[in-house]
């Protein structure tokens, strides 16, 4: 599937450099034989892919949506693939109430109808003191059409379909991977922040919305340049969570190998390299894992970012949560910075 070979390379964290090719020769064209069929360029082997069907070659990075790893197993160029929009997901309620496992009313199998006024009201309540800047923290405010926000619902399970991925809203801990009494904040090096009381309470609200089937005003759209990608449905005020990023907990030692794993979130960075663990949502997830990634290489990427990553200790475990550093408007692509911590994800070729 790779036009060189590669050389076994230990990662330092989930978003690291994928693969580096076992290169000894010139990196000229000529020194390849094979060159990519977007660019017609063999520059940068380790990152250039053979089709196994056709043998053609292909740069991750020429590639739409953009790969930003190498993906295990086979793989197939876009043309051998046939691919074609996703399938759209039913727009029938009660496949999206069963999908999302949502709670029904005592009354009815009809979504909560709780108007945008009523959260307003619970957001005040529960609004978060945060850090020396006294900025407070918003719970999202879910649109009051209970149709459209099926439709939204919906977007989000076309996406998970898509990959595979079951839906979850919450942190996952399996047999195999990293147990839950790992996921010990105190030991993150340098200490990390501890979410308030009213902080909780906040997210809290969050959550029980979305068991309702009130879900953030978002929309998952496909794009076939970035590939999925999250959008606003409406104006999103600055400091509102947008979601927790979740998926199962895992130990990073365990996922060195895995090259494939462009999705993994860091969830504790401790000392103890044998304690770091990281948020792997290949298997379960929620729309956290379609939301893109700023490049972060060029001031025009950096312009993008509406989104911060935040690490909480919540009750003692660490936590990820989005939150918007700005007022987002409807229909404004939502992005963060994959290098919030470590600065090591290759995102020089995002869009």
């Amino acid at each position: 599937m790779v036009a060189v070979r590669r050389r076994r390379t230990q990662a330092s964290n989930p978003r690291s450099e994928p693969p580096q090719a076992d290169v000894s020769d010139s990196d000229s064209d000529s020194a390849w034989d094979t060159v990519c069929e977007e660019c017609n360029s063999g520059k940068q082997p380790a990152k250039l892919l053979l089709c196994d069907k056709c043998d053609k070659g292909f740069h991750l990075f020429c590639l739409r949506p953009i790969l930003v790893s190498v993906p295990k197993g086979s793989w197939f160029c876009p043309s051998c693939s046939k691919h074609q929009i996703p399938k759209s997901f039913p727009l029938v309620q009660t496949k999206i109430i069963d999908f999302f496992r949502i709670k029904r009313s005592p009354d009815s199998s009809q979504f909560s109808t709780s108007s945008s006024d009523s959260v307003g009201k619970k957001r005040k309540k529960t609004s978060l003191v945060m850090s020396k800047k006294k900025r407070k923290l918003l719970s999202y405010i879910p649109t009051n059409d209970s149709q459209r926000r099926l439709e939204q619902m919906a977007s989000l399970a076309t996406a998970l379909r898509a990959s595979n991925t079951k839906f979850s809203n919450e942190l996952t801990y399996v047999s195999g991977k990293a147990p839950r009494s790992s996921n010990q904040a105190a030991f993150e090096k340098g200490g990390m922040q501890v979410l308030s009381k009213d902080g909780v309470e906040t997210l809290a609200l969050c959550k029980n919305m979305m068991d309702r089937g009130e879900c953030p005003p978002l929309m998952v759209v496909f794009d076939p340049y970035e590939g999925f990608a999250v959008e606003a449905d409406r104006f999103i005020k600055d400091w509102t969570i947008i979601t927790e990023y979740v998926g199962d907990v895992d130990y990073l030692s365990n996922r060195e190998d895995d090259y494939d794993g462009d999705s993994m979130m860091t969830l504790l960075h401790a000392s103890d390299p044998t304690q770091c663990l990281v948020i792997c949502p290949d298997k379960r997830s929620n729309i956290a894992r379609f939301i893109s990634g700023i490049n972060n290489h060029s001031p025009e990427g950096r312009k993008k970012q509406n989104l911060k990553c935040v690490r909480f200790n919540i009750n003692g475990e660490a936590r990820v949560l989005l939150v918007a550093n700005r007022d987002i408007s409807k229909g404004e692509r939502l992005y963060y910075d994959y290098n919030g911590y470590e600065h090591e994800y290759p995102t020089e070729h995002f869009v």
